[in-house]
């Protein structure tokens, strides 16, 4: 597959398209108008049936029936395809935040309705520390969660490592500004992705959740939001659960990935340079990411231009997808 093939891969993937519709779609770009057979046919390793693959590009905005025959399609050119995939998933984040927090207002001002006690409970105080533990403790499946500070506990997470060792699976999404607490990316963050947490990063994260085997959530605002721990949110099942469980769904397909450390020993990178790409994918700051590893800013800046001129990459976003494409991430 030739450079610019895997570059566009690596885009479609990060815009949330499966590995079907990315097949279609390239073949689509090499071959021009096709019909379904012949993308049928050109096509046979799929998971999913030729119609619905190209129900999703055309949904996606990447393909489109001829205007005279319409029982074949073309495919509509990248740059303009995927910058209206950019923007649709940064509406449907905008959205989702939106409809959080009206969500949350709405409950938390109906909260004593008898209709809704039985899916509502909100929690203030000391007592959310107890009930967030009480509820964690009996997970058995998996947890998925949207972090971001201001936290109710603090220090190392002993808790999520002992789960995921008795096989407990959780997914993150992490908010930039939770590895610019102090101390919590090397102390909280990367040992639980050491332990086998999966871990992606998003620049803006509509509000803090946890949701504890698909049957119940407690959720409060993000650090962008509020500045105190003022109240939880625990929800039953209920639309608004199914909601929350869609929303996290949404953030982790838009999301980079975080991992601990990077790739596997490339002589091509130098350990200092594998450590800063991987703090780099979390959306620290500069000078959080010097001061983790020890260095000046100047240096971090040197190692920084290094990478991007080895790499082609004239922003970092574009060095973090050449990171993962390389294995580096």
């Amino acid at each position: 597959m030739s450079t610019p093939d895997t570059e566009r891969v690596g885009h479609l993937k990060v815009l949330g398209l499966n590995d079907d519709e990315i097949k279609v779609y390239q073949h689509l770009l090499r071959t021009g108008p096709s019909s379904i057979t012949e993308l049928g046919e050109a096509v046979p390793d799929r998971e999913r049936s030729i119609d619905a693959t190209l129900g999703g590009l055309v949904q996606a905005g990447l393909a489109r029936r001829s205007g005279s025959d319409h029982s074949r399609y073309l495919p509509v050119p990248p740059d303009a395809g995927l910058e209206a995939m950019t923007l649709r998933r940064e509406s449907e984040l905008k959205q989702a935040r939106i409809e959080v927090l009206n969500a949350y207002d709405e409950f938390r001002r109906t909260v004593h309705n008898e209709s809704t006690t039985h899916l509502i409970e909100v929690v203030t105080g000391s007592a959310i520390v107890e009930r967030i533990h009480q509820i964690k403790s009996g997970v058995q499946r998996e947890i998925l969660a949207i972090d971001s500070p201001p936290y109710y506990i603090g220090g190392p997470n002993q808790e999520e490592i002992d789960q995921l060792r008795r096989g407990v699976s959780y997914r993150v999404v992490y908010s930039p500004e939770s590895v610019e607490v102090p101390g919590y990316l090397t102390e909280n963050i990367l040992p639980c992705v050491e332990a086998g947490e999966q871990a992606r990063v998003l620049p803006d994260v509509p509000a803090k959740l946890t949701i504890i085997d698909g049957a119940i959530a407690f959720v409060s605002m993000s650090a962008r939001d509020t500045d105190v721990n003022r109240s939880l949110l625990i929800i039953r099942p209920s639309s608004l659960l199914s909601a929350l469980i869609g929303m996290f769904e949404l953030c982790w397909r838009n999301a980079l990935p975080l991992h601990a450390s990077v790739g596997t020993e490339d002589d091509r990178l130098e350990p200092i340079e594998r450590r800063l790409l991987a703090l780099l994918a979390t959306g620290a700051a500069d000078d959080t990411i010097a001061r983790t590893l020890g260095i000046s800013r100047r240096t971090f800046f040197r190692y920084l231009e290094r990478l991007m001129n080895r790499t082609g990459a004239s922003t970092r976003f574009q060095l973090a997808l050449h990171a993962a494409r390389e294995n580096w991430l």
